[in-house]
């Protein structure tokens, strides 16, 4: 790890704003603060090569999140984004939510190792429903499968049992499968996803009415 700090990601983030060749950027563990994702989001506004992203363990926090979330806004290149273990919290997550509801670009979304809680699954959830490009979504452990949950690409079995999930996965199933009109059988069994998240699903049974089989065992 080269510890690179917020300084030189500033010129990072400088370089990038007229690069038009580099398609992959590994900043994994860098150091490089929520002053460093300023510089990295403001040059995710104009990039255009840009496709892969990761700045995972970089305490990024709110601040940094913020940042991103704006370039994701304008973004037109970026389709994978890696943003794991930089302490986001609800309120990270609220901005990069923000962002989701705009973006027609992103593809995948790596949020894990991030403390989101409930209240930021929600927020991600709802942001889902909305955005039509994003694919693949890991909150905490698995990679969801975005349009399959949604029905935007049919499958009518599903099965995501032992995968490790927890309750914020459990919220953004839940959120997925309230519209699917196509999903009958969904495997959930053997995960973590507790009492929330199997809160979100009882309620997102109200509005589904082609789901015939769901194991949460």
């Amino acid at each position: 790890l080269n510890e690179i700090g917020a300084e030189v990601a500033q010129h990072i983030g400088e370089a990038l704003k007229n690069n038009k060749t580099l398609t992959s950027l590994d900043l994994v563990s860098n150091g490089i603060g929520a002053e460093g994702a300023k510089h990295i989001g403001e040059a995710l506004k104009s990039n255009e090569s840009l496709i892969w992203l990761d700045l995972s363990g970089n305490s990024i926090r709110r601040g940094g999140a913020k940042h991103i979330g704006e370039g994701l806004k304008i973004n037109t290149a970026l389709t994978t984004l890696i943003l794991g273990g930089n302490s986001l919290g609800v309120q990270g997550i609220w901005h990069i939510g923000k962002a989701l509801r705009i973006n027609t670009i992103l593809t995948t979304l790596n949020l894990m190792d991030n403390p989101i809680g409930a209240e930021g699954a929600k927020h991600i959830g709802e942001a889902i429903k909305i955005n039509m490009a994003l694919k693949t979504l890991n909150v905490d452990a698995h990679a969801l499968p975005i349009m399959e949950l949604k029905g935007v690409r049919p499958v009518e079995d599903m099965d995501l049992q032992s995968k490790n999930l927890g309750p914020a996965s459990g919220i953004v199933i839940a959120a997925c499968i309230a519209s699917n009109s196509v999903l009958k059988m969904l495997n959930l069994g053997n995960n973590e996803i507790g009492d929330e998240g199997a809160q979100h699903m009882g309620e997102a049974l109200k509005s589904n009415t082609v789901l015939t089989t769901l194991d949460l065992s």
